[in-house]
């Protein structure tokens, strides 16, 4: 079986982010691959690509369509591979998008293992706290903290998320020690944009904190180190505070409460993902498994 070469073309512009790159790839003139481009643009009555003096950006029609012919493309890669033998080690560009501070913490420590143990990925690494489109940015697999995985991908929990309320020692000797939910409202409090407001949750109670963050601020990272500077009471994941509790820069509060379970950390990809994203993933899994910061005793208190 094989596939319209343009449609090829046109996948390879948007994997490659630049005509030339596609047309040094392709052993053709960028004028060429341009023509090809149009041509397919014309035959199909709909622009594929926005182009601008900076960079590449497929329209929400050509995002669909990368998508899709990505996922033909990789099927029909494997297929030959089924028939011929052909090796399925693990290569070529793998494009990963993470949130921030779990990346750096998390995942980045990893990444000389995985290189080590798969040469053959090209490794692109997008961190961002927001959402990431997966088809438009044409990444393969996103991280993601979240309570409801996006239809259309394949999500593989990797660990939990939990949740607790906590503070610097130095805060809470000038500004005294909550010791229920409803107390925190006198207090500082310290959250990104669209963190609050908490929900609070211990056996058969829920307590919902509102209020406003201290400091307005759209990183979860700031929000962490204005607690360890002692400006106010967070409600921080384990994987982000974790050693900040377990050394005493911070101070778990209201210990019988936490943060609703709902949300998990998950790897997301395409249906039919490519032995590269298969090969991260599991390598994460395996990593995160048993998650590090669980091993914190957080029962004193």
């Amino acid at each position: 079986m094989t596939i319209d070469p343009d449609h090829a073309l046109f996948v390879a512009i948007l994997d490659s982010g630049s005509i030339a790159a596609t047309a040094r790839a392709w052993a053709m003139s960028p004028a060429m691959v341009s023509k090809r481009l149009a041509r397919l643009e014309a035959r199909l009555g709909v622009r594929l690509i926005e182009r601008t003096t900076r960079r590449l950006h497929p329209t929400p029609v050509g995002a669909q369509l990368h998508a899709d012919l990505t996922q033909i493309l990789t099927a029909l890669s494997a297929a030959e591979a089924r028939v011929t033998g052909a090796a399925t080690a693990p290569a070529g560009l793998l494009r990963i998008a993470a949130p921030t501070s779990f990346a750096r913490l998390h995942i980045a420590p990893h990444l000389g293992d995985f290189l080590r143990a798969y040469p053959a990925i090209a490794l692109e690494l997008t961190l961002s706290d927001g959402y990431v489109d997966l088809a438009a940015d044409r990444i393969d697999c996103a991280i993601r903290i979240t309570a409801d995985p996006p239809a259309g991908y394949v999500a593989r929990r990797l660990a939990g998320n939990r949740r607790v309320v906590c503070a610097s020692p130095a805060y809470l000797t000038e500004h005294g020690t909550p010791t229920s939910p409803a107390a925190l409202t006198d207090h500082r409090l310290l959250a990104a944009v669209g963190q609050l407001p908490w929900t609070l949750l211990r056996p058969g109670k829920r307590a919902l904190v509102e209020g406003v963050s201290h400091v307005r601020t759209d990183s979860s990272e700031i929000v962490r180190e204005l607690a360890l500077a002692g400006v106010g009471i967070a409600l921080r994941s384990l994987w982000d505070v974790g050693k900040a509790l377990a050394d005493g820069r911070l101070v778990r509060i209201l210990p019988g409460w936490e943060g609703a379970r709902d949300l998990a950390i998950h790897a997301l990809h395409g249906s039919q993902p490519r032995p590269a994203v298969t090969a991260f993933v599991d390598f994460m899994a395996a990593r995160l498994s048993p998650p590090p910061w669980e091993a914190l005793d957080l029962t004193a208190g």
